[in-house]
């Protein structure tokens, strides 16, 4: 039977058909109109939203079309701007055959590329018969939201915009920041199938011209389908795609945008995404925030200080329990070694389980509060820290030391500004955890001499990750792990690699001496 089955689909299966190709069409337009429609629906089909609308210009009396996507052109401006001057306005035309219209840029377009580019991206397009060429018209409107308060990089004393879908939006929002000749922007073209809009934004006069036609070549050099977001790009064009350090800045402030761009970085803003990539990145940079510049520079200088606390005791401390449980626990104080001790003879796990467990647990209830609604979510941690963590304590499966090490680890890693260096801090602690359980206090150590081994060998488009401390800068320490008076930092961060080294001058305040 198994061999008369074989036999049967073998002799009778169904050989799968080849897809059938695009009907071929010239490259380029026909004069006549009616083969450009034609060619036209060969081109979109199976596209119901596809709108051609055919009439007759009043003041040459020539038979036209307009044709665009439903859903991505401003009806009103099409009604208004476009099919009531031609179809009712006398004059419209001018002696180079050229339209009159309230539209803005009107491109000339004669290959069926152009075209077909143009009314993905929401253009509408006028063929005319008799030409050999259409009109491109700026009727974009597709659906947008409006521009809203960051959600992720919240601020107390910053500016409550945040970037949107629409790329021109977003290069507005920084231009309202930087309004100088010197802001430049180049434009590329990415993806095979959507050539989506990628733009650079960097000050001539101090951007260095290496960095930016290094990420102007690997931009180019991309051969893929589409780019969705940003995070998504970073990956393409990162130095080091297996380190789990972020090696650019996504941000979704304008203002913190704005910023880098004048201590002389460049900024690429990718149309769709509602966050910009910020580089070259410096590790130090992932703990600055645009507050630290709205508060007074001791205050600033200590919260900085919190923050690189923080990274510590998020990266280290449960492995730091690990090794101290397991292998030194001769250095612990004998009344809370007697303690620890009562704790965990109700424990059957070692320590190291014991840590696996609570983290792992912690990484669920932090998914857990992202994904599900805001109302939601914040029920789900507040129950899952109360009631999990009281009813796992009681069932002895962790003990109440445990519990404290891990949410002084939570609390430390909410700290941190960013969350993509929150997120590498996350599997760092991990490996910092293996090791720990491996060879105590040696195994800790061989991990922070191999994480700051491959910190300084790191890069971001050429420069060094670990700068200022790698090499040595101290020109920036002014604005590094500290946050020096605004009126000191005269010149631009090393870092950047700027041409212009001079921000501001001597704008010291009467009676101070350096």
């Amino acid at each position: 039977m198994r061999y008369s089955n074989w036999f049967f689909r073998k002799k009778y299966r169904t050989v799968p058909q080849a897809m059938p190709q695009r009907q071929t069409h010239n490259d380029f337009l026909d004069p006549s109109l009616a083969q450009n429609l034609t060619a036209l629906q060969h081109i979109f089909t199976q596209t119901p939203d596809l709108i051609i609308r055919e009439f007759t210009i009043k003041h040459t009396q020539e038979p036209a079309a307009l044709v665009y996507l439903m859903g991505l052109v401003d009806k009103n401006s099409i009604n208004n701007n476009v099919l009531r001057p031609l179809q009712f306005d006398a004059d419209v035309t001018d002696a180079d055959g050229s339209f009159r219209l309230s539209i803005g840029q009107i491109l000339r377009l004669n290959s069926w590329k152009h075209i077909e580019n143009a009314i993905l991206q929401g253009r509408s397009v006028l063929l005319v018969n008799g030409r050999s060429e259409s009109f491109a018209l700026d009727t974009q409107g597709w659906p947008q939201r409006a521009i809203e308060d960051p959600s992720i990089e919240a601020s107390l004393k910053g500016a409550h915009q945040g970037f949107v879908e629409t790329g021109t939006q977003n290069i507005a929002l920084i231009r309202r920041y930087i309004s100088n000749r010197e802001l430049k922007i180049k434009e590329l073209s990415i993806g095979s199938r959507t050539n989506t809009v990628v733009s650079i934004l960097y000050l001539a006069d101090v951007a260095h011209p290496e960095v930016i036609q290094e990420l102007e070549d690997r931009l180019g050099r991309l051969e893929v389908d589409t780019v969705i977001n940003t995070g998504e790009l970073a990956e393409h064009i990162e130095d080091n795609p297996y380190s789990p350090f972020p090696q650019f800045i996504l941000t979704e402030r304008p203002d913190a945008a704005a910023s880098q761009i004048l201590q002389g970085r460049f900024v690429v803003v990718l149309d769709r995404s509602p966050s910009v990539l910020v580089g070259p990145a410096t590790f130090t940079s992932f703990f600055q925030s645009i507050d630290d510049y709205s508060t007074r520079w001791s205050i600033a200088t200590f919260i900085r200080l919190l923050r690189m606390f923080a990274f510590l005791i998020a990266t280290f401390l449960p492995a730091f329990y690990i090794a101290v449980i397991s292998y030194h626990f001769e250095i612990i104080p004998i009344k809370l070694l007697l303690t620890i001790g009562e704790f965990r003879g109700r424990v059957p796990f070692p320590p190291f389980v014991e840590a696996v467990i609570m983290e792992i647990t912690l990484e669920m209830m932090r998914e857990a509060g992202v994904r599900l609604p805001a109302p939601v979510g914040q029920t789900v941690g507040i129950v899952g820290g109360i009631v999990i963590g009281q009813a796992i304590v009681q069932a002895g499966l962790i003990n109440n030391i445990m519990v404290i090490v891990v949410a002084f680890t939570a609390i430390a890693s909410f700290i941190l500004p960013n969350y993509d260096m929150v997120a590498a801090i996350r599997l760092i602690r991990f490996a910092m955890m293996i090791a720990a359980a491996m060879f105590g206090f040696v195994g800790i150590i061989i991990g922070m001499m191999t994480m700051i081994g491959h910190l300084i060998s790191l890069e971001s488009l050429g420069t060094p990750y670990s700068t200022p401390l790698a090499p040595m800068r101290f020109a920036d320490w002014k604005d590094a792990f500290i946050r020096m008076p605004i009126w000191k930092m005269r010149k631009r961060p090393v870092s950047a690699r700027p041409i212009q080294m001079q921000r501001q001058g001597d704008n010291r305040p009467e009676g101070d001496a350096e």
